[in-house]
């Protein structure tokens, strides 16, 4: 049976189309150096919510390229999208899979986020082995060019606070010496979130703020991004994701609410009203336990010393302790000196129904609050605490 001319002239058209696609200027291309091993891949990854940004093995692969021997790589398969699109690519040691993501170092960081608009080809040159650190673009667009700069800010901010940093974390003084430094390091990445224009930029930098998803720290952070960009992004779905993370309901009190009413157990088998106790000036809600190496530090070196100068012209304490043993409690808060402020604990342990109900997890933490129970500043410490404390009462 012989060909049809239809069949002939459809079976040309198919295979001139597929021509001019192979032939076509990639989309996406670049050249890498300081390979060191043949068969490199370099996977391009498509974050299908807010969740997935910068975080190891959830964003999708939508395509792979092999490195040319001489560097070089292209990728066509890009999202059938008109919007702008944030996508990563990843170049992959032997034997990851293509969405695993180095996160913790940026100096080794093994991928780099960039904004995809259909119609504007990237061309990208980077080192294999320092991907995000070394990453360049031709002609940069304005969202890629903040990219780079949220990125460099990053690297510095790392370098500054905690690149080559080794803290005794069993020492209470040097575990609380590494959380303001990594706060010092979120700071740079939060600041460039607030000032920025651009929303995937602003977001980048948000999930680079805590790869974990883990804002208690900071969660005014999160309300402030959500209120930025609601205004004009509010159809976004990662905006619409922020939003649903910042309710007040799945954070901790903020700075600017009123502290809950809450009826405490005191150690001494009373029970008080947190309205009831607050000092005419200030009062810490103190978060605590016995086990706790830099609670415990923080009660002798700066909680007893505050107290003995303050209370008597206004400043409060009402601690709260994650306790499930009684006796180790009063025990730590005779040794500490704490006894002479207002304890209390459910002596439910990490169950405690107080901390539940101010949505916190972490210890230490505090609360500072104003005469009237609004919280002014919190999870201040050593001597930010004694700063902000003497202030108040130098006024």
């Amino acid at each position: 049976m012989s060909t049809t001319p239809l069949k002939i002239i459809t079976s040309l058209i198919l295979l001139v189309l597929s021509l001019t696609a192979c032939n076509s200027p990639a989309a996406i291309s670049g050249t890498l150096t300081g390979l060191d091993k043949e068969n490199t891949k370099i996977y391009l990854i498509q974050p299908e919510d807010l969740q997935h940004v910068a975080a190891s093995y959830l964003g999708k692969v939508i395509d792979s390229a092999i490195v040319n021997a001489d560097g070089s790589f292209e990728f066509h398969n890009l999202p059938n999208t008109k919007e702008s699109v944030l996508l990563e690519l990843a170049v992959q040691p032997t034997g990851k899979v293509g969405n695993y993501l180095q996160i913790n170092d940026p100096i080794q960081a093994n991928y780099m986020p960039i904004v995809w608009q259909s119609g504007e080809p990237i061309q990208i040159s980077a080192r294999f082995d320092e991907f995000q650190k070394s990453f360049t673009l031709e002609n940069p667009s304005d969202l890629n060019s903040a990219l780079l700069a949220v990125r460099d800010i990053k690297a510095e901010a790392y370098q500054t606070f905690l690149a080559n940093q080794h803290w005794n974390v069993e020492d209470g003084g040097e575990l609380m010496a590494k959380e303001h430094a990594s706060l010092r390091y979120k700071t740079a990445l939060i600041e460039f979130a607030d000032s920025t224009p651009y929303l995937l930029p602003a977001l980048v930098a948000l999930r680079w703020v805590s790869p974990e998803n883990d804002y208690e720290r900071v969660p005014e952070f999160l309300v402030n991004q959500c209120t930025k960009w609601k205004e004009n992004e509010a159809d976004h779905p990662w905006v619409k994701q922020l939003c649903e993370k910042s309710e007040p309901t799945n954070l901790p009190v903020l700075i600017g609410d009123k502290f809950p009413n809450t009826q405490l157990p005191l150690l001494s088998k009373d029970t008080v009203y947190i309205k009831d106790v607050l000092g005419k000036k200030l009062t810490i809600i103190d978060l605590w336990a016995s086990w706790c190496a830099p609670c415990r530090l923080e009660n002798r070196k700066v909680l007893v010393p505050l107290y003995n100068e303050y209370h008597e012209q206004g400043l409060q304490i009402v601690a709260y302790a994650l306790e499930s043993d009684e006796a180790a409690w009063k025990t730590a808060t005779k040794r500490d000196g704490a006894d002479r402020w207002l304890q209390s604990s459910d002596l439910q342990g990490d169950d405690a129904p107080f901390l539940k109900k101010i949505r916190v997890r972490t210890i230490p933490a505090n609360f500072i609050l104003d005469s009237n129970g609004v919280v002014i500043a919190k999870n201040l410490h050593g001597q930010d605490l004694i700063n902000l404390v003497r202030s108040s009462f130098e006024k």
